[in-house]
């Protein structure tokens, strides 16, 4: 992606997560510069990579599959080892209008995704298959998943649409896409520790983050851009 195009899909982002009174944390706002003179203040939230991240999927067709998303908390991997300390996660997405989340699974996150808000009765839609016993994607078995604490079954390859205020709870091993139906759409995901690195296993070969061809200085740091900040200073 180009980063005057990640800079002007960013500005659109931040506008319409605010347009619904969700308020991001200061940090959000931060120029590069602001990143790189409070680099030794904030190893933690670079270490937990909060922030924003948008991503093509290695595919360069954001506007069909793509994500814009921002990482609002984050545990560590080593705690859920042992069992205890921050072991949950919190994001928000943009999910535009029959723009796909491109169909994966995860092999430790459990996730509660919720719809945060929606105009003219935009929904999000989720297409589900059960895993099989190595792991692939099963294509006959019933999906069993708790939306808003209610167990649904779906069929195989079956879609959920969720309006505001409703949620879907997707164990690991459940393979799911998404896309906006009918509108863009604001979506939390609580989870357990996120990590984008190596839980993300998707059913056909694509890249979680994008590659950047900087052909302007970018408005806003992506949580990929946090381990080379001195370029930013």
């Amino acid at each position: 992606m180009r980063r005057s195009e990640i800079n002007s899909v960013l500005r659109e982002a931040d506008a319409f997560v605010r347009s619904f009174g969700f308020a991001l944390p200061p940090f959000a706002d931060w120029p590069p510069a602001r990143f790189a003179a409070e680099r030794a203040r904030i190893a933690d939230l670079m270490e937990a990579r909060l922030g924003w991240d948008v991503t093509d999927y290695g595919l360069g067709r954001f506007d069909a599959v793509g994500l814009v998303l921002f990482t609002l908390r984050n545990g560590r991997k080593q705690d859920l080892a042992r069992g205890r300390g921050m072991l949950y996660a919190e994001k928000l997405m943009i999910v535009g209008h029959d723009q796909l989340g491109p169909m994966h699974r995860h092999d430790v996150k459990a996730e509660d995704i919720i719809v945060r808000g929606a105009r003219d009765g935009a929904r999000l839609a989720l297409q589900l298959f059960a895993p099989a016993p190595d792991g692939s994607i099963d294509r006959t078995a019933l999906v069993r998943v708790p939306c808003d604490g209610v167990m649904r079954e779906v069929e195989a390859g079956g879609v959920v649409t969720l309006g505001p205020g409703e949620s879907i709870t997707l164990m690991p091993g459940v393979w799911h896409a998404f896309w906006g139906e009918a509108g863009d759409v604001l979506v939390g995901e609580v989870s357990t520790v996120n990590d984008d690195e190596t839980d993300n296993v998707f059913e056909d070969p694509v890249g979680r983050f994008p590659t950047i061809e900087e052909d302007e200085a970018p408005w806003r740091l992506l949580v990929g851009d946090y381990g080379r900040l001195d370029a930013f200073a």
